[in-house]
Parts: structure tokens; sequence; C-alpha cells
């Protein structure tokens, strides 16, 4: 009879084992990557001096989620910050803070990199170095020769960016000379600028530093002695120098997609990737 109850009760705990462990492994989630793999799509529109840094942001993150889609229209900051309010765009880039009447319009920056903005002239220029000042005068036409700032005598010729353009505003905020600026060519991008004034051997211009590295056809001047460099904007000793923005709208939920990207975007993850495209990240 001991003998009988005893098997019995090790029938019983063995049973009860296995039900055990039945009712664990129905507890346990699938391990199903393609029911949580992100997807869908990120639309962002604006500058074209982001195009090196929102390029190489695109490229790491749709590698990472082969599921989404980042499309990127370099329309100009002011298009972009356009873009964001209608509700065409995910994200709007802006090369320049948000004026406040567009923060009253429900907008809100986030700054994911730094920029300088690079004063440049033909290559065979002899001017090195100019004030902000005389960057100012240059522009506004009350100077108008180079031999005015040590160069060879010639009619300067000024090139910058059409109206509405991050670049052209934040150039014209440093050297305070909104709506005085007397320009030869206005032109729709960031490229376009940097060949008329390769073509033009008395030709200055403006464009964005990770737009001007690497050129052989362009000069970048120092302004006040000191050099566009990534480390002189960071450290705020170059003057002329601009944010480079995330724009999104105020009580408006982004998708899965373009929250994740975003949060990539200023996140220290994504650092190296705006190094490397010239810019200067914020993100520590």
């Amino acid at each position: 009879m001991k003998r009988f109850l005893s098997m019995a009760l090790c029938i019983v705990m063995v049973l009860g084992i296995l039900a055990g462990c039945g009712q664990k492994g129905n507890d346990t989630p699938k391990n199903d990557d393609n029911s949580t793999a992100l997807s869908g799509s990120v639309s962002t529109n604006g500058s074209t001096s982001m195009d090196k840094v929102i390029g190489a942001l695109k490229e790491q993150f749709t590698a990472d989620n082969p599921g989404v889609t980042v499309t990127y229209d370099p329309t100009g900051s002011g298009a972009g910050i356009e873009a964001v309010k209608n509700g065409s765009a995910d994200i709007g880039l802006a090369s320049r803070a948000l004026k406040d009447q567009e923060k009253s319009a429900g907008l809100q920056e986030t700054t994911v990199a730094l920029d300088g903005i690079a004063i440049i002239v033909n290559a065979g220029s002899k001017v090195a170095d100019l004030t902000v000042q005389q960057i100012a005068d240059i522009f506004t036409g009350k100077i108008t020769d180079w031999s005015e700032v040590g160069g060879d005598p010639g009619a300067i010729s000024c090139i910058g960016r059409e109206s509405g353009s991050g670049t052209r505003d934040g150039f014209e905020s440093i050297t305070d000379t909104k709506d005085a600026c007397k320009l030869d060519q206005e032109l729709t991008s960031t490229g376009g600028v940097i060949e008329a004034v390769a073509g033009n051997p008395n030709a200055i211009g403006y464009a964005s530093l990770s737009a001007v590295e690497g050129k052989s056809t362009v000069k970048a001047l120092t302004v006040g002695g000191v050099a566009c460099t990534e480390a002189t904007v960071l450290d705020g000793s170059y003057e002329i120098q601009r944010p480079f923005v995330l724009v999104t709208k105020q009580g408006v939920t982004l998708s899965a997609a373009a929250q994740a990207f975003f949060d990539f975007a200023t996140s220290s993850a994504a650092s190296d990737l705006i190094k490397n495209a010239g810019a200067v990240p914020v993100a520590k």
C-alpha cells in the first residue's frame, strides 16, 4: 500500500512539473522580429546647407531600420519651415534659429548641430582675412574695390543666396546687413554660390563650412584672424556661425518612424556622422 502511494505521489509531482513548464512556455513572448520592426516613411524638407548632415543621418538610420524610408527635399529653410507648418513634412530643416513669429505660430526648434558660414573668395584672390565690419561694408556697398582691403584692384562682385535661405538669414543677422545687401547674384543653392565665386576672380560669397571643406576652387577667408573650422565654431571664436535645427510642430505627435529618426538625429549616437559630414554636433 505504501509502495502504491509513493508511486502515485511521484506521478502527481511529475505531472505538476510538466504543467508548470508548459505554463511557463506559454508566458514567454515570441521572438518575432517582424512584429516589432520599425516601418513607415519620414519626410524632411528644408535647408540645402544641411544636405550632407541629413544624407549621413538618413543613410545610417535606414540601414539600421530597413523598413523605413526617409526622404529629403532640399527646398531651403523658409520652405522647410512652412512645410512643417502646413503639415506637408514631418520634420523641417532650417539652417537658422526660428523667428519669434514662427515660434508663436506653434513651431519649435531642436538644434542638432552648429555650422560655420565661411566667407569665400576666388582661389586666386590675394585677400586672406577680413573683419566682420569689412564684410558688412563690402556686402552693403560701402567698400566696392578689392584694393581697399589689400587685394588687387577690381570691382567687388557680391554673390549671395535667395530670400528665405537660412544661410542668407544667418549671414545677414550676424553681420547686421539684413535688407541692406547689394548682391550681383542671388542663387538658390549653396553649390551655386560656390561655383559662381570659383568662376569670378573678383567675387565674394558665403557658404556652409561643410560645403566648402575640400574645395580647391574657392578660398575661405579668416574672419578677424580666426579660421572657419569645426573647433572654432564649437568654441565660439569664429563669429559667423549658425545652428542647424530640426523643426517640428507643437501638439503634433510624430509617427513612430519619424520620432525614431528625430531621436536618433539628436542623440550622441549620431555625433560622429554629423562631424564627418562637416558640421559640429551638439549632443554629448
